[in-house]
This record gives structure tokens, C-alpha cells and sequence, in this order.
């Protein structure tokens, strides 16, 4: 959505969980004909009929990025990715393996993807999100090791911690954006990004009463605060404000809003999917304001 509202068209998207194919679906690219005919089946064989191909109306998609050729993608400007970062991130208390776990290692199937796409349709630009900590963990090494690997595919690369508090949105969350540059986009510069949102936010306060819990999305916030940055959590659980005196616990509705995404998006997402489910969904999201102000300048 980001990438779309500062002009850039979406050919196809690769996703493994099939309940967040479903809200994509629903929120990219049935029509109304679609929409209409799903409303009359139950919500199980709804989500079950949205996965069949006749819904993506022509965008390429595949389930499984480990098991993706190079010549079925088809050809494009940018690739957008990230690579889940539970490998990586500080929420993450027991083990943070980096590069060596399962998970996060995915970036390197993707540089080798790149690497064997015809030289006709590699991307010039690749996006790339992730964690604030990939920039220290395993003392800096594995930071290096992705930029080497970016060198070697032909890629330079550029990066910066940006804040979605600073880009319209009451949440604290810190991401990574590296973008990077090959051919004759490589004399093209992104970063740095100011903030667009500094003077509005800068003067609210979050309630600190707390200090002290393990986590910060189970602190309670004040409602004309900024949120704490939202987990990949159920929705019947944390992240919670206060309204009138009592202690409310932020809807999925609420959380999608706090990534950037209109009611209208939403609304196509709860069509699909059960509040458990969109909530999981809306921590895993990108906020779409801050990737808008990247696609800017792509």
C-alpha cells in the first residue's frame, strides 16, 4: 500500500501464512463481483475459496519463497522484502541466533534468486525491512555479511532506523530500511528521511506508570499518547489504554490504524479473517506511512 500510494504498481507478492494471503487478497484485488459472491458462503469456505488463484486477477504469487524459481517472477523495478526477524530481535529473550537461524537466514535465498534472475529483469531497486537490532547483533558481523552479500549481487546499499512516531502514526517502532541500488540507480540517494511529523508528537507523553513490567506492550498507555510498538500478539491481549478509567485493549481495527492502513482496507481484511488473526497481522505489518515516504523517492 505504500509503494501504491506514491505511484508504484504491484505485480506480485510471495507470503507464506495463508490467513495473511487472505487479507492481501481481499484488500488488493477482488472486485466487486468477487467480493459480492464470497459474502454468501460461510467464513471458513470463504477463506478457504480466496486462496484459488481466479481471485488474484492475474498478480504472480507464491506461497513458499525456498521453493520459487528465478523465471517464475516476473519481471520488475523493485523487489520489497523483509526476513522474519524473530532470529533477531530483542522481543525475542531466549535465543537470537542472526544469520544462523532457519528463519532469518531467508535473506540469502532471496540474494540467490536475484542472483539468478535474467539480467533483463532484475531489479534495479530492492527495499528491504527488518529490526533496529540487525545493525548489532553478533557484534556487527552479520550487518556485514548482508552487506557484502548485497555488493556481490551488484547491489549498493544505503540505510536508516526510521520511526513510525515520526510519520503520522502514535506507535514507538523503530525498523531498518536498507535500499538498494544497481545499474543507473545507483547514483540515485533515498536516505536520509527527515521526520514529517515532529512538532505534534513530540510534545505528548506516554504514561509511564509501568515501569517495571517485562514488557512494554503489557505497560498501560495514556489515549492521547503514542503506543508502544505494537507485537505480533493475540488480540484479547496487550496493548492497552485507558478510556474514562477503564482499561481498554486496542481492537485489530485499532492496531491496522496504528500501521497506517485506512478503514476501508480494514474492513476488506475483517471480511476474511477473525480479530485473532488481524491482530498477529498488524504486528507483523510494515507502517504504510513510512514505507510511502520511502517510495517517494524510488
Amino acid at each position: 500500500m505504500g509503494m501504491e500510494k506514491a505511484g508504484h504498481e504491484c505485480v506480485g507478492f510471495c507470503e507464506f501464512d495463508r490467513f495473511a494471503v487472505a487479507s492481501y487478497t481481499s484488500m488488493h484485488l477482488l472486485t466487486d463481483e468477487q467480493r459480492d459472491y464470497l459474502m454468501t458462503l460461510p467464513l471458513k469456505q470463504r477463506q478457504k475459496e480466496i486462496l484459488n488463484e481466479e481471485y488474484r486477477n492475474g498478480e504472480w504469487f507464491a506461497a513458499d519463497i525456498r521453493r520459487v524459481s528465478a523465471d517464475d517472477i516476473p519481471s520488475a523495478d523493485c523487489w520489497c522484502f523483509g526476513f522474519p526477524c524473530q532470529d533477531i530481535s530483542v522481543a525475542n529473550t531466549t535465543r537470537r541466533n542472526g544469520f544462523q537461524g532457519n528463519r532469518s537466514s531467508l535473506f540469502f535465498r532471496v540474494m540467490y534468486l536475484l542472483g539468478q534472475v535474467a539480467e533483463e529483469k532484475r531489479p534495479h531497486t530492492l527495499l528491504i525491512e527488518n529490526v533496529r537490532n540487525l545493525l548489532g547483533i553478533n557484534g556487527g558481523w552479520d550487518f556485514a555479511r548482508l552487506l557484502v552479500e548485497m555488493d556481490r549481487g551488484g547491489y549498493d546499499a544505503e540505510w536508516q532506523i526510521l520511526n513510525s512516531k515520526h510519520f503520522g502514526s502514535a506507535q514507538n517502532r523503530e525498523r531498518l530500511f536498507i535500499v538498494g541500488h544497481t545499474g543507473a540507480s545507483k547514483t540515485r540517494r533515498v536516505f536520509p528521511i527527515e521526520k514529517t511529523t515532529d512538532g505534534v508528537l513530540k510534545t505528548i507523553q506516554c504514561d509511564t506508570s509501568g515501569k517495571g513490567l517485562k514488557s512494554q506492550q503489557e505497560r498501560i498507555y495514556l489515549p492521547n499518547g503514542i503506543m508502544c510498538c505494537l507485537p505480533n500478539a493475540r488480540a484479547e491481549s496487550k496493548c492497552t489504554t485507558v478510556i474514562d478509567g477503564d482499561i481498554h485493549i486496542l481492537t485489530a481495527k485499532e492496531r491496522f490504524r496504528l500501521q497506517g492502513f485506512s478503514d476501508e482496507y480494514i474492513n476488506r481484511a475483517y471480511f476474511i479473517n477473525r480479530p485473532k488473526e488481524l491482530a498477529k497481522q498488524a504486528g507483523n505489518s510494515v507502517t504504510v506511512n513510512v514505507v510511502e515516504e520511502i517510495a517517494k523517492r524510488l
